[in-house]
């Protein structure tokens, strides 16, 4: 009988250990620390389903000094995230266009010129746009305003994952929180793959243009972003003035020295094309060189 009741008890805690699993507990919103500045949507740290906000003890620190060369784009995204920092009306974002030009590290950079007025970042991958809803619940009615940062944005044809993301910016019946802004960053202009016979599928019709269904869904998703940047391609000149901007930083002379420009061209040769990082990744081995 004895051994039938522990059995029994064994199977009782594994169901309720299941149970847990299936319906996890929601972190509560007075065990995070909210002096931090930033902060990571992730699994919760004991395995079990669902994501929790994780403090990010040493967030990146970037200025905006440092980013040269796309000086429009980086006006625009701090005036917008200061209007939004002061309770006025600001837009989500979309930076788009060419790789390792600065679209990631201007969010950073204005995030942290802007972190001791009350700024707070939260970083969410594609996988947790599904919980974009909960986090909002979460953040709701806080006194703090807060980035969703999502880099490096992109998504498949049949990638289903797009809809609460285009829920949470303009779609869903639910009001979203006025302290809540979305940043995103992505190699391409509309987030989504774009093929040739869709452009096809564009008609003329009383000399108006009507584009297809498909490309009018695609379209529809990066509009829903109020401020949409685009970064374009570093000019030979664009990219040896960041490497200037880096080799001065470290007290390296200049690209006016011929050996150290043929050294820096022949690095954005080998190390596919003229940008921002390629500037500071030459810069960074050549100062490894030298040590």
């Amino acid at each position: 009988m004895q051994q039938q009741i522990e059995q029994l008890i064994r199977q009782l805690d594994h169901l309720l250990d299941k149970a847990d699993r299936l319906f996890p507990t929601p972190r509560e919103e007075s065990d995070l620390d909210w002096s931090n500045v930033a902060f990571r949507w992730q699994r919760q740290a004991d395995g079990r389903d669902g994501r929790e906000l994780v403090a990010v003890k040493r967030p990146h620190r970037v200025a905006l000094d440092d980013l040269l060369c796309i000086e429009e784009q980086k006006a625009e995204l701090l005036r917008n995230s200061r209007q939004f920092v002061r309770g006025q009306p600001a837009n989500n974002a979309l930076l788009w266009g060419s790789r390792g030009n600065g679209k990631s590290t201007l969010v950073k950079a204005v995030f942290n010129a802007l972190a001791s007025e009350g700024l707070r970042l939260i970083e969410l991958q594609k996988e947790e746009l599904a919980e974009l809803s909960r986090l909002a619940d979460l953040l709701y009615d806080r006194p703090e305003r807060f980035i969703l940062y999502c880099d490096d944005l992109s998504f498949d044809a049949n990638d289903p994952a797009y809809k609460p993301l285009k829920a949470a910016l303009e779609g869903s019946i639910a009001a979203p929180p006025e302290n809540l802004l979305i940043y995103a960053t992505s190699n391409r202009r509309h987030l989504l793959p774009e093929f040739q016979a869709e452009n096809q599928q564009a008609r003329v019709i009383d000399e108006e243009l009507h584009l297809g269904d498909a490309l009018e869904e695609k379209i529809s998703l990066s509009e829903r972003f109020g401020l949409r940047l685009p970064f374009r391609p570093f000019s030979q000149n664009d990219y040896l003035q960041v490497v200037d901007h880096w080799l001065a930083k470290q007290g390296l002379g200049s690209t006016a020295d011929e050996t150290t420009r043929l050294a820096a061209i022949r690095w954005a040769t080998q190390h596919g094309g003229r940008s921002g990082r390629t500037a500071y990744q030459f810069v960074i081995d050549w100062l490894g060189r030298r040590l």
